[in-house]
C-alpha cells in the first residue's frame, strides 16, 4: 500500500497511500472489504490507546474501557460508520472521537452487551498494548478536559509509532546500536543526554561523524512522524497542520 508522490518542493518521497482514503473507498463500493478492514485495522491500532484513555476518562473499570474500546472498533467496522463521514470536513482523529462518543452515548445498552460476553475482538489486545494505555492514562488523569485528554493521548501515540516506525529502519539497516545509543536526542529521558565529546568516545568514532549522525537521526525521525501523519490526510498542507497541532499539544502539558 505504498506509492510514490512528488511535495511541493518537486521531490519525491515515500507515501504510504492513504490508508483512510482505502477505508472510505472499499466503504462506499463495496469493493475489497478485506483490505478496508485491514487498513482500518492499522490505524486503528495507532489510536487504540488514545481511544482507551477517553473511555476511562468516562469512570469505566480498566476491564470495561478494553471491552469496550474492542466493541468499539468492531462497530465501526460492522456498521460502517466510517462510509458516512465527510473527509473534507474534518479529522480522522476528530471523526473517531466523535463516533466513540456517540457508541458510549447509549452507555446502558454496552454494558448489557459487556455483561452477556458481547465484546468482540476486531483488533487482538495486546498486554503490553493494555499496560501502555493503562500507564498513558495514568500520568494524564489529572486533566479534567477529556478531549484535551484524549488529544495528549493521541501526540504521544503518533510519537510513539514515529520513534517505533524509525527503530525498524535502523534494525533493517544493521543500525539497531546506533539508533538506541542516539535516540535520546530525540524522545528525550529522565537524563540529560551525554555530550559528543562523551558518547563520540564511548562509540569510538570522531565527533564530527556523531554529530553528521544526530543531525541525519533528527531528519529521519521528523520524516517518520510525517508518514504517520499521512496515513489520514491527503496533502503535504494537511500533514504540516497535524503536526503542528501535534506540536501545540505536547507543548501545552
Amino acid at each position: 500500500m505504498n506509492t510514490r508522490v512528488g511535495n511541493e518542493h518537486g521531490q519525491g518521497d515515500l507515501f504510504p497511500l492513504t490508508h483512510w482514503s482505502v477505508v472510505l473507498a472499499a466503504g462506499r463500493s463495496q469493493a475489497e472489504p478485506e483490505i478496508a478492514g485491514a487498513a482500518l485495522a492499522e490505524l486503528c491500532q495507532t489510536y487504540w490507546g488514545p481511544l482507551y484513555t477517553f473511555v476511562r476518562s468516562r469512570g469505566y473499570t480498566v476491564h470495561d474501557a478494553q471491552d469496550l474500546t474492542q466493541s468499539f472498533f468492531a462497530y465501526l467496522l460492522e456498521h460502517k460508520i466510517y462510509a458516512r463521514v465527510d473527509r473534507q470536513k474534518g479529522r480522522f482523529r476528530s471523526f473517531l472521537l466523535a463516533s466513540l462518543k456517540n457508541f458510549l452515548a447509549d452507555a446502558a445498552d454496552r454494558e448489557r452487551t459487556l455483561k452477556r460476553g458481547g465484546a468482540q475482538n476486531f483488533l487482538p489486545l495486546h498486554e503490553e498494548q493494555a499496560k501502555e494505555a493503562e500507564s498513558l492514562f495514568q500520568t494524564h488523569s489529572g486533566t479534567t478536559n477529556e478531549d484535551r485528554l484524549f488529544d495528549r493521548s493521541w501526540a504521544e501515540a503518533l510519537v510513539a509509532a514515529g520513534l517505533e516506525r524509525l527503530s525498524a529502519d535502523y534494525k533493517r539497516e544493521f543500525k539497531e546500536k546506533l539508533f538506541n545509543e542516539l535516540r535520546i536526542f530525540i524522545a528525550g529521558g529522565a537524563d540529560p543526554p551525554p555530550t559528543y565529546a562523551e558518547l563520540a568516545d564511548r562509540l569510538g568514532i570522531a565527533e564530527s561523524t556523531l554529530r553528521s549522525h544526530v543531525t541525519r537521526l533528527r531528519a529521519r525521525y521528523r520524516q517518520a512522524l510525517r508518514a504517520e501523519v499521512r496515513r489520514t490526510v491527503d496533502t503535504e498542507t494537511q500533514v504540516d497542520e497535524e503536526l503542528h497541532e501535534l506540536l501545540y499539544v505536547l507543548t501545552q502539558a
